[in-house]
C-alpha cells in the first residue's frame, strides 16, 4: 500500500502548512510520497495549489525528491515541462480537474473522490467522501490524504 500525503499534510487540513518545503520534508521523514502542485511561469517553477499562493523552488529539489513526488501539473506550463523532462528522467506526474480518473505518467489511476475504486489506483482523498474511521478492506494501490497519518494506521484499511 502506497501512502501519499496530500500537498505534504499528515494530520488534516491545513492551508497554512500545505506544499510548504517543511511540511513535505516532514512528510516524506516519516515514510511517505507526497502529492505537490507544480506550477511553470516564465520558466519558472513554482509550488502551491493555487498560483497566487505559490512559493518558487528550485528544480534541483524536484529532483532530488521525485522519488516521493507524485506531481500534479496546474498548469500546461508545467505539464508541458514535466512532459519534456520524462524523456529523460523518470517523474511521476499528471494533470487533471475534476475528471473521475486519470493517469499518471507512470500509467497508475489517479482516482477523484467518490469514484468506484479500482486496484491498481490511488484512491484520492477518501475522507471527503466516508469515515475514513471505518473502512473496509478497500482493495486499492495506494491512498492519498490529508489524514494519511491516521489511514496508514488504521488496521482495516492497511491490510
Amino acid at each position: 500500500m502506497i501512502f501519499i500525503a496530500h500537498r505534504g499534510l499528515i494530520d488534516g487540513p491545513n492551508s497554512n502548512k500545505e506544499n510548504k518545503l517543511s511540511t513535505i520534508d516532514v512528510a516524506i521523514k516519516k515514510g511517505f510520497d507526497v502529492e505537490v502542485d507544480i506550477w511553470v511561469v516564465e520558466n519558472k517553477i513554482y509550488l502551491g495549489h493555487d498560483y497566487e499562493n505559490t512559493v518558487k523552488i528550485d528544480f534541483q529539489y524536484i529532483e532530488e525528491h521525485k522519488n516521493f513526488f507524485w506531481i500534479h501539473a496546474k498548469n500546461f506550463e508545467a505539464l508541458k515541462f514535466l512532459s519534456e523532462l520524462s524523456k529523460k528522467k523518470e517523474f511521476n506526474y499528471f494533470w487533471h480537474q475534476e475528471d473521475n480518473y486519470t493517469l499518471t505518467s507512470q500509467n497508475i489511476p489517479w482516482i477523484y473522490p467518490g469514484c468506484e475504486p479500482i486496484s491498481s489506483g490511488i484512491l484520492v482523498m477518501p475522507e471527503n467522501v466516508m469515515d475514513i474511521n471505518n473502512f473496509k478492506n478497500i482493495n486499492v494501490k495506494g491512498v492519498c490524504s490529508d489524514y494519511i497519518q491516521l489511514i496508514k494506521e488504521n488496521v482495516y484499511f492497511a491490510k
